[in-house]
């Protein structure tokens, strides 16, 4: 029976405040969004680290007839220094730190720059002599690449050494601080949704007044009251969770797991199904704000 009346006190109250209603799913839903875009973006930068930093190499590139570098005053690398550091590489104080390594001459270099150029007009612009021969190092720990550095940059023929995990740490800390941003954004927007159902409450309170009035008078529990309120927020948090949820996961289904995996066939992306992951989060995050600020509400305006 109560079960049935606190049913029916729902769906009047829905009913009665449905522009308000429809106006909380939707702040709700683009709060939530900004929320789980933000995840997404933590969960691809982690699926991004676990893949490219297994396969950066430390490079050391050696001096060719058009090295400007000051270790490069004397000309290109003679087959004299290059077998030096072969030799050092091969050394128990240097091998220690590394997996294996392999020579990369300027003609193999040539090579792999016209295949990762190949759509671009720059490729018709370089010639074999411009690239440097180097050495191509796969560390046993990458975050030794300091103690490569220093014990190869000063040797004759080389032109620098080179961390390629550098590059994809500015990528990391770009796609951080757009996390960052969508945190900010969607904190602004779940201040909004908080604002928004706490008004949305008081109305339908203000509205219904006669009938608490007499649901006091028959003796009707705080909670029989009260609970047919915040059930009205939490439902229409929970929509608009479910909607953020659903919109995230056609974004990683149709966007990144489709076109963009196509345009970058080497990038690792997070799949539909991990994003799935993040949709129990937001709606347990909409409908416990929802039902937080609807109780705070209730204890305020609605003296029971």
């Amino acid at each position: 029976m109560r079960l049935a009346f606190i049913l029916g006190e729902i769906g009047s109250g829905l009913r009665r405040n449905l522009s308000m209603v429809i106006s909380v799913v939707l702040v709700t839903f683009v709060s939530l969004t900004f929320v789980g875009a933000a995840g997404m973006l933590q969960m691809q930068i982690n699926q991004m680290k676990g893949y490219w930093y297994d396969k950066v190499q430390v490079a050391i590139f050696l001096c060719n007839d058009s090295s400007t570098a000051t270790g490069c005053a004397s000309g290109a690398v003679t087959k004299e220094q290059q077998g030096n550091l072969a030799k050092m590489l091969d050394s128990p104080a240097v091998k220690q730190y590394i997996s294996d390594y392999q020579f990369e001459s300027q003609a193999e270099a040539f090579k792999h720059f016209k295949e990762q150029f190949s759509n671009s007009p720059i490729v018709d612009s370089v010639t074999q002599d411009q690239l440097p021969a180097s050495f191509r190092i796969n560390m046993k720990n990458p975050e030794k690449y300091q103690i490569i550095s220093e014990t190869f940059s000063s040797q004759a023929g080389v032109e620098t050494v080179s961390d390629q995990r550098q590059v994809l740490e500015r990528i990391f800390e770009w796609m951080n601080g757009a996390s960052v941003a969508a945190m900010v954004v969607a904190g602004i927007m779940i201040f909004c949704a908080v604002l928004l159902i706490t008004t949305t409450i008081r109305l339908s309170a203000f509205s219904r007044r006669r009938e608490t009035g007499i649901m006091r008078l028959v003796g009707a529990s705080k909670t029989v009251i009260q609970l047919p309120f915040i059930l009205e927020g939490v439902i229409a948090a929970v929509v608009g969770a479910v909607l953020a949820s659903g919109t995230l996961w056609l974004v990683a289904q149709f966007w990144l797991n489709g076109d963009l995996s196509k345009q970058f066939l080497n990038t690792p992306f997070i799949s539909s199904a991990q994003v799935l992951v993040i949709a129990p989060v937001l709606i347990a995050l909409g409908g416990g704000l929802a039902g937080i600020s609807s109780l705070l509400t209730l204890r305020r305006y609605l003296k029971v």
